[in-house]
């Protein structure tokens, strides 16, 4: 079976070029395809549904995961098509969720070899104006979405994900705005809502302690107020995985649930911007797919 590799140029630097030798010496079996900026991804995932791949892969990170899953789920490639991953990103949380290796022999050798693993979906609309998307692992609104705007890529690149802890330290010093979360009759209110598919947060940090990737839920963290004077009760509660056991965070499941605010809020998907929350008297909505995707994954 073909597969077809969606290769983000620009993860890790110097590292992807060797990436991609590795890459070229596949032979026949395997079509690569570059991205080119943003939202690339999307479109070559869909393009390679059309086509008639049933493997595609995502080499890169977090954010190239999320552009190729959505261009399966546009060119309505559920149920038929494999996601590979190639974890080749400066933190790739969805490849440690999932236990897939970094090492390219040994991922590699998960997309030829490894088994389904069907995931839920995540999935976002903001407004008539910004297109829903889905994403994969993790979504995030306030402080995580102002961050991710501070970013600064050529940082990244040197540093990886300590990039966005002194980006994340930077938004700390802004006058945030509160969001509030609705889930039924029931409001909670924060300065920072995440949204979890899966466990982890940054790494291999536990923030989403109850959650799975196939139970039909997103588990939710909301924070009532994040300050740069309680950075190392943050951090502390992040190295021993109790972030949900912190004073003033709300954390529960949910299958559907409203965000909505009164001031610009920016909003993050798998690390990269996603667009802000609709102005009042709109409300971004959120819910979950049900086991939609299917994952390559290794073997037991």
């Amino acid at each position: 079976m073909r597969v077809c590799v969606i290769f983000n140029p620009t993860a890790k630097g110097d590292r992807a070029r060797r990436f991609r030798s590795h890459l070229e010496g596949l032979g026949n079996s395997c079509v690569m395809r570059e991205t080119t900026g943003p939202g690339d991804g999307v479109e070559q995932a869909r393009a390679a549904v059309k086509e008639g791949f049933l493997k595609i892969v995502a080499a890169g990170g977090d954010g190239t995961i999320n552009e190729v899953a959505n261009g399966i789920v546009q060119a309505d490639g559920l149920g038929q098509v494999r996601l590979g991953v190639l974890p080749w990103g400066s933190v790739n949380v969805f490849a440690k969720e999932l236990r897939i290796p970094t090492r390219f022999e040994a991922a590699w050798d998960v997309v030829l070899n490894g088994v389904d693993r069907v995931i839920d979906l995540g999935w976002m609309e903001l407004g008539a104006e910004q297109e829903k998307r889905c994403f994969v692992q993790l979504a995030g609104a306030g402080l995580d979405g102002r961050a991710v705007e501070l970013v600064d890529w050529e940082q990244k690149k040197k540093l990886g994900d300590l990039a966005y802890v002194l980006a994340a330290w930077k938004a700390l010093g802004e006058d945030l705005p509160v969001i509030t979360a609705r889930v039924d009759d029931r409001e909670v209110s924060g300065q920072l809502v995440l949204l979890g598919n899966g466990r982890f947060y940054g790494g291999r940090h536990v923030f989403f302690p109850g959650a799975r990737m196939d139970d039909g839920a997103l588990d939710v963290l909301v924070l009532e107020e994040v300050r740069q004077w309680r950075i190392l009760s943050y951090g502390w509660a992040t190295l021993r995985n109790r972030v949900t056991s912190l004073k003033g965070v709300h954390y529960f499941q949910t299958d559907q649930l409203e965000l909505c605010a009164e001031k610009r809020v920016p909003v993050e998907m798998e690390g990269d911007a996603a667009g802000q929350l609709p102005e009042p008297p709109l409300s971004g909505r959120i819910w979950v797919q049900g086991r939609a995707l299917r994952v390559l994954v290794a073997g037991q």
